[in-house]
């Protein structure tokens, strides 16, 4: 059977999105995990950071089921659910600029801040977020929906992101389902920039929504970085992105209002055969 997809990227991380309302994508003969990471696979696939299926769900806008370069379903992809709302709008689905969908942590509203051609600014909402945990002088573990370890450096630029993120992704500490790991140096006082090792991915990628907002969050907590709007630019490798926040009143507290802003881009659309 051939199937419509389309590529999305919000700063270069990057994804194949299928409407897969009717629930035909995988087909009772196809290994699922194994026929993903074959789509996600560059050079021999269509290449993606991930695959995400939009698919019906019987009281929200759809539900949105993401899975990582290797097959297996992921945790919260940020950058990926901006992603499939812009998605929703262009291919004529659903016209809304606000929208409401189902992701493996809950619920979350979108809203399209604005959009020309295939060129989207999509601000997501997370769920609220518990209090980080420092580790030690430099270290801080934030839950964004996804696990998110985040590593404050200067030295940003001559780390082996692959090298050093796959060693502490794969480490006892984090078993049994690992960690992503968020290299980032602050630039001032609301500039942080940022370099992401991925699980699931097991690369750098160009850019992580909840990585991103992790460091932003952690920046603020630990090492007061926020402008009067509570909000802080992160620059990746694909471009900058936005978090604005609620920051929380006391250590036990919660993050919450939390929103993930930025760019999610048509790039091309195609047919596969499932």
């Amino acid at each position: 059977m051939t199937m419509t997809f389309f590529k999305f990227h919000g700063t270069g991380n990057d994804f194949i999105i299928v409407d897969n309302r009717d629930g035909k994508f995988i087909h009772p003969g196809n290994q699922r995990q194994a026929f993903i990471s074959a789509l996600c696979t560059r050079h021999f696939g269509i290449g993606a950071d991930g695959l995400i299926l939009l698919e019906a769900d019987q009281s929200l806008d759809f539900r949105m089921l993401y899975y990582n370069a290797n097959g297996l379903e992921g945790s919260l992809c940020g950058n990926g659910g901006r992603c499939a709302v812009a998605f929703l709008h262009l291919s004529g689905i659903m016209r809304k600029k606000h929208i409401v969908f189902r992701a493996i942590d809950g619920e979350h509203e979108a809203k399209i801040i604005s959009h020309n051609g295939g060129e989207y600014t999509v601000s997501l909402e997370l769920k609220d977020t518990p209090f980080p945990r420092q580790i030690n002088e430099t270290d801080y573990f934030v839950d964004t929906g996804s696990p998110h370890l985040v590593l404050f450096t200067e030295d940003i630029d001559a780390i082996d992101v692959v090298s050093k993120g796959r060693e502490i992704r794969n480490s006892p500490e984090w078993a049994p389902d690992g960690v992503n790991v968020n290299f980032v140096r602050i630039e001032d006082k609301i500039n942080l920039r940022i370099r992401t090792y991925e699980r699931g991915v097991e690369n750098e990628t160009l850019s992580c929504g909840t990585g991103v907002t992790a460091a932003a969050i952690a920046a603020h907590t630990f090492h007061h970085c926020t402008d009067t709007q509570k909000q802080i630019l992160v620059n990746t490798a694909g471009g900058q992105l936005k978090v604005s926040y609620t920051p929380a009143v006391t250590n036990d507290g919660l993050i919450t209002n939390i929103r993930l802003t930025g760019p999610a881009i048509f790039v091309f659309r195609g047919e596969m055969n499932c």
